[in-house]
């Protein structure tokens, strides 16, 4: 049978049985109807497409010509020319012969492959496997998740002349999870540089195995940081870094990444160096020891039981010598110093019941310049808001155990206790009118081992009451404008109020007989009120909802508690707005106002503007008699090949430094050299220095162990805020 522009469905099935006879129109759509009612467990599917397509009864094949494309169990073959068994499977294509899945894409001029086992043979092979692009003399598809291809090279440069590549006498390729190649040598614009015995890329974490950074700063000198990253199997991998600083000296240190099925997952990081600074004052030491050493374990122990675990330890004799100015995380791990300056080294078991939970907390101070507490241990049980039976009222109780332990560096002493407290809550959420209230009454009551002086002393009790009240007002406005470009589609306002109302009663036994060690032993009689009151103004653009103004004025407000009882006290006010008048424009603003005083305390704001090629960005921070600070970023994309991005920091005021104007520039100019990218960046700061450094990065491993540079934080224009 031989028909123009023919498409072929044919079932391969153990009891079917083809005979060469010549088809017709209605009898191949009866033939097709009869297929289709074949169950998909006999029988699969195989399409064949072709300028011209022939059926062999007597060979059991199908031979296709012109534009060839088979589609077969998710796996897609295009060619020129192709020739296949329908009982084994085989199949022989030729001309721009392309496999393609969703694990990658392989090409070639000859190739045999057979649709059932998915294996095949090509030569002049070549192939995709995000994001590797290579090439090879003979390609061998050993099964649906492996590719054998020999005599050829790999690179995420996909230019036929690639700026770099691996060449190999065999890459082992498995999509979607790794690359394995053995005698390997680089090649950096066809100049060998390097040769490699054994190569492993993971496809499922791609980040380069050696990565390198160097550069100029004040304090440090001329540098080079260097990390070698390694994978000993697919539970245990990590880094092995070698660093060096002109006047500090050599550093060095690794971290492993684990984990198991069982015992889940982690990860160690050690870090040492034995500091020479070249520059020391008379009678100062110049050798310190310092070092750092984290562990961090996760273990979810089935659906309702987790575990978690942090472990801190610094040595430091820099700081033991020179004073407690000096910092170990701040000198050299500066990102993580920002984020927490006194780590905490803590285990915290957890579990869920059907209706509350249980914490088994234990937190030890490992370092004693810490200003923190041992918790050895807490124990905590909750049960969230409960609702009793059928009845309207809600139940919640929140009780813990503390066995604590505080250093007193100023009296060189330890506050040691044991103390339980637990309390009980009763609400009943209903809505009155327009209004959603929520009375409620709590108990709470705290037992201590012994008071201030050691001795005996009572259980503590507080007796709690309140109400939280709130509703909702909304006015539309059928408003369509394009005033100064704002393009509003219609306004709606809306108006929530929200008052909740605190009073406790006088603890039974003052504060003043209790060791003072957190704020629940320092609980006093209070009464008073928090206000909110939030507007909000909508408008519709491109069909979506856009909060165009969110402003938000909250405070408190005290009553007097003392002789009498009138009177009472409205606390600070603070302001909270967020203003998006364009798509390409966004307003995040805060503000804190003493009305007693009558002056703001504080004043903070972020503006963004994005111009599709640039973007711009300035905020400040200011402090009333303490820090005033400005901020701002530019980035611009001159053209596809270049962008530079420029960050500022300006002190207006800051008391606590003597140092005031510009404190701080970075300039970076980013060179887009098609696979990979080149930033050439140069920072300086008033108190650091200069810095000057290159880094030459591939867009398929943006990743580096080493990020110094700055970055301004501000809201992307025309986000939502949640």
């Amino acid at each position: 049978m031989r028909t123009p522009a023919l498409k072929i469905s044919l079932f391969f099935a153990a009891a079917a049985v083809f005979t060469p006879v010549l088809i017709s129109a209605q009898e191949e759509q009866k033939q097709n109807a009869t297929e289709q009612q074949i169950p998909a467990q006999q029988a699969q599917a195989i399409t064949v497409n072709g300028d011209t397509v022939e059926y062999l009864g007597d060979s059991k094949e199908i031979s296709a010509t012109g534009n060839v494309s088979v589609v077969y169990k998710g796996t897609k073959l295009s060619c020129k020319k192709l020739v296949v068994n329908t009982q084994t499977k085989e199949g022989q294509a030729e001309g721009g012969v392309r496999i393609e899945d969703a694990k990658g894409i392989i090409e070639g001029e000859r190739v045999s492959y057979n649709f059932q086992t998915k294996v095949g043979y090509i030569n002049d092979a070549a192939f995709r496997f995000y994001p590797f692009f290579g090439r090879a003399e003979k390609g061998e598809k050993v099964s649906d998740n492996e590719f054998i291809a020999r005599r050829g090279y790999m690179s995420t440069c996909d230019l036929d002349k690639p700026h770099y590549r691996f060449r190999s006498r065999r890459m082992n390729c498995f999509p979607g999870d790794k690359i394995q190649t053995r005698d390997t040598t680089v090649y950096f614009w066809g100049v060998p540089v390097a040769n490699l015995p054994e190569y492993n890329q993971s496809l499922a974490d791609p980040i380069m195995h050696v990565q390198l950074m160097p550069g100029n700063r004040k304090d440090w000198g001329p540098y080079m940081l260097s990390t070698w990253r390694y994978k000993l199997t697919d539970n245990l991998s990590g880094r092995i870094n070698l660093d060096f600083r002109q006047k500090l000296g050599i550093a060095e240190g690794f971290g492993a990444n684990y984990q198991n099925e069982k015992f889940g997952k982690g990860d160690l990081k050690v870090y040492y160096t034995d500091e020479h600074p070249d520059e020391t004052l008379p009678g100062e030491p110049t050798e310190f020891q310092r070092s750092l050493v984290r562990w961090r374990h996760k273990w979810e122990i089935d659906d309702n039981t987790s575990f978690i675990s942090e472990y801190y330890q610094i040595s430091d004799e820099k700081r033991k010598k020179l004073g407690n100015q000096n910092s170990f995380l701040k000198d050299y791990f500066f990102r993580e110093f920002e984020k927490d300056s006194e780590p905490l080294t803590y285990a915290l078991l957890h579990h869920s019941f059907p209706s509350s939970t249980v914490d088994f907390y234990m937190q030890k101070r490992t370092n004693h310049w810490f200003s923190q507490i041992d918790k050895m241990p807490e124990v905590k049980y909750t049960v969230p808001n409960l609702r009793l039976g059928e009845s309207p009222f809600y139940f919640e109780n929140l009780s813990a155990f503390d066995s604590l332990n505080m250093k007193v560096e100023s009296e060189n002493t330890d506050l040691t206790m044991n103390r339980l407290d637990t309390s009980n809550k009763f609400s009943l959420p209903m809505k009155v009118s327009v209004i959603r209230l929520t009375p409620f009454v709590m108990n709470r009551a705290t037992y201590y081992d012994k008071d201030v002086n050691g001795k005996s002393i009572s259980p503590r009790t507080i007796f709690y009451s309140g109400a939280d009240a709130s509703t909702k007002f909304f006015r539309i406005f059928n408003v369509k404008s394009n005033f100064l470009g704002m393009d509003i589609n219609g306004l709606r306002h809306i108006i929530t109020p929200t008052v909740a109302y605190s009073y406790n009663h006088k603890p039974s036994i003052s504060s003043s007989r209790l060791k003072q060690i957190d704020s629940v032993d320092s609980i006093a009689r209070s009464n008073s009120a928090s206000l909110l009151l939030s507007n909000k103004l909508q408008t519709k653009r491109k069909n979506k909802t856009v909060d165009f103004l969110d402003f938000r004025v909250s405070s408190n407000y005290t009553f007097k508690t003392g002789e009498g009882g009138r009177g009472g006290n409205l606390g600070d006010l603070f302001f909270d707005t967020t203003l998006l008048p364009y798509s390409w424009m966004r307003l995040d603003a805060d503000a804190t106002y003493s009305h007693y005083n009558d002056y703001f305390s504080s004043v903070n704001y972020d503006v963004g503007f994005n111009f599709g090629k640039g973007a711009l960005g300035i905020g400040q921070r200011y402090q009333r008699k303490s820090n005033n600070e400005i901020t701002g970023s530019f980035k611009w994309t001159f053209n596809p090949k270049w962008r530079l991005s420029v960050y500022e920091r300006f002190y207006v005021r800051n008391p606590s430094s003597t140092n005031k104007g510009l404190q701080e520039q970075e300039y970076v100019l980013t060179r887009d050299l098609h696979c990979w990218e080149m930033d050439i960046a140069y920072n300086s700061k008033a108190i650091e220095g200069d810095s000057i450094w290159m880094i030459f990065r591939l867009k398929a491993f943006p990743e580096l162990a080493f990020n110094f540079n700055q970055s301004y934080n501000a809201p992307k224009s025309g986000a939502q805020q949640q």
